[in-house]
């Protein structure tokens, strides 16, 4: 059992201290998740690998998990939701929200609608994958949101390597193929 597994494994049975050990242990692993997410994020975004890594350990909470693979499972995920929390935050306010209302005249043409809405499409279209085939959705947000390996995302999945590869091409092409079948600029979330 590795230290990350004993240390939840303590959490677990209300050891304080292993809390305190746990974050050290996996705080370096979680930044190099959130620095790779970060590189896919369009120029001069606001947030940092660090603040998303905080933000993600907030929100995994008094969570239970059950060994390291369900704990980095779930840092992933928490991770992805708060890009996605952020992107449809950011898409509210072009689209207006809060916004006071000003003369069409007085108004410059707004720019194309840019990767916020990409990453709503991809939300969207892995929100349906999760439901068609949960284990491919989970690693497309293993390797895509947290830029883990295949060897990696394949032992946190617990199948084997060429298993994980041969999942990354489909669902790659049932994304691709759901994405183009979406009607342009719709988030169906």
């Amino acid at each position: 059992m590795n230290d990350v597994t004993r240390l939840l494994e303590a959490l677990q049975h209300g050891d304080v201290r292993a809390g305190e050990e746990l974050l050290p242990l996996v705080y370096a692993e979680l930044r190099q998740l959130a620095r790779a997410k970060m590189a896919h994020e369009q120029p001069g975004h606001t947030l940092q690998a660090t603040a998303l890594v905080h933000e993600a350990w907030l929100r995994l909470g008094d969570q239970r998990f059950e060994n390291r693979a369900h704990f980095f499972a779930a840092a992933a995920e928490a991770m992805r939701r708060i890009l996605i929390d952020r992107a449809r935050r950011r898409q509210a306010a072009k689209h207006g929200a809060g916004a006071e209302h000003v003369d069409v005249h007085q108004i410059e043409i707004a720019a194309p609608a840019g990767k916020d809405d990409d990453l709503l499409a991809l939300h969207d279209a892995l929100t349906a994958l999760e439901a068609h085939d949960a284990r491919k959705a989970d690693l497309v947000k293993l390797r895509y949101f947290t830029g883990l390996s295949f060897e990696e995302a394949a032992e946190i999945l617990q199948v084997s390597i060429p298993t994980a590869k041969r999942d990354w091409t489909y669902a790659r092409a049932w994304l691709y193929r759901r994405i183009q079948d979406a009607p342009p600029g719709k988030s169906n979330s």
